[in-house]
């Protein structure tokens, strides 16, 4: 069973919601300066630990602006609609990434460097 154009919105919103609870909780990541502990070991996994943090914190940030653009499209009436080659992009394929941008053949197409 499909689900409609509304509840993938419904999603979309549920999810920017989330996202934006997540990023804010994450705060303002920062590396602190490592180095001043007794093992070495120590300093490399805060250091593995801070850089973790920072890339997690980067993807949610990025999650959450694709899902802000998915959000604007439907405001403008293009929700659904390949950006590149203007054909609908397949519900499957919006049901399992309701941010899509492009579709499969498109996306898989960009993937490849063409």
């Amino acid at each position: 069973m499909s689900i409609t154009i509304e509840e993938l919105k419904q999603h979309l919103l549920a999810e920017k919601e989330r996202l934006l609870q997540q990023v804010s909780k994450m705060g303002d990541v920062e590396y602190h300066s490592s180095g001043y502990g007794n093992h070495m070991a120590d300093d490399a996994t805060e250091t593995f630990e801070q850089a973790k943090e920072v890339s997690l914190r980067r993807n949610e940030v990025v999650l959450l602006e694709q899902v802000e653009q998915a959000l604007q499209r439907f405001e403008q009436g293009v929700y659904g609609i390949c950006e590149s080659c203007g054909a609908p992009i397949d519900r499957a394929r919006l049901e399992a990434i309701p941010y899509a941008r492009c579709c499969l053949d498109c996306q898989s197409r960009v993937e490849r460097g063409g």
